[in-house]
């Protein structure tokens, strides 16, 4: 009664964050949603791609039920970072489209195999797992994502939050102008500080 607990629980968090990770892409056209954001090159629809093809892997060939689709391997080098960027030919509706299959196969794993089923994930130095460490690593690295998709879409449009009932923005432009001011001379301040303490003893 309890694992059913917990797996609901797990599972329910990961079905509304990856929601939240599709959500971040409304709204935006293809240039944003592709256009790289970082200095790495991390783009809205790329860690959307990212997050497919590897929950695909975690709940399908972990678990003895690869997801139907081809997928490249984890171990072809020549792939190696694909995963985290949108090729020209690929388009928005078949990356999403691929995501919410995954959902589907990887929901099919959750609900039809306990906490303490098996798994075997070859990439990993101790590669014997079980559904509840890979439902618990699923869900950690699709929220840290979800972070990144944050502050990617705030750099686009100052569009905040987890869904489109908290994103408009609570302050205007003059009050974050002020806020970030706030921070700016705090920061410098303890940067003149640091300049002028003592070196501390080795």
């Amino acid at each position: 009664m309890m694992d059913d607990l917990v797996r609901e629980r797990l599972h329910s968090d990961l079905r509304q964050i990856r929601e939240v990770m599709l959500w971040k892409l409304d709204g935006l056209g293809e240039y944003d949603v592709r256009r790289p954001l970082t200095p790495t090159g991390t783009s809205l629809l790329g860690l959307v791609k990212h997050l497919s093809l590897w929950e695909a892997r975690y709940f399908g060939e972990v678990f003895g039920r690869p997801f139907p689709e081809p997928l490249p391997r984890w171990d072809d080098i020549a792939e190696r970072g694909a995963d985290l960027w949108a090729a020209g030919h690929e388009t928005r509706g078949e990356i999403i489209g691929r995501y919410r299959r995954v959902w589907e196969h990887s929901d099919a794993t959750i609900t039809t195999r306990s906490l303490d089923a098996p798994g075997h994930v070859p990439w990993w130095p101790r590669p014997e797992v079980t559904l509840f460490g890979i439902l618990l690593h699923v869900l950690n690295e699709t929220h840290r994502h979800a972070g990144h998709a944050d502050i990617l879409r705030e750099q686009l449009d100052n569009s905040t939050g987890t869904t489109a009932e908290y994103a408009a923005a609570q302050h205007d432009a003059a009050f974050w102008e002020a806020h970030r001011a706030k921070i700016e001379r705090a920061a410098r301040a303890a940067a003149e500080k640091e300049q002028h303490s003592p070196s501390p003893h080795p």
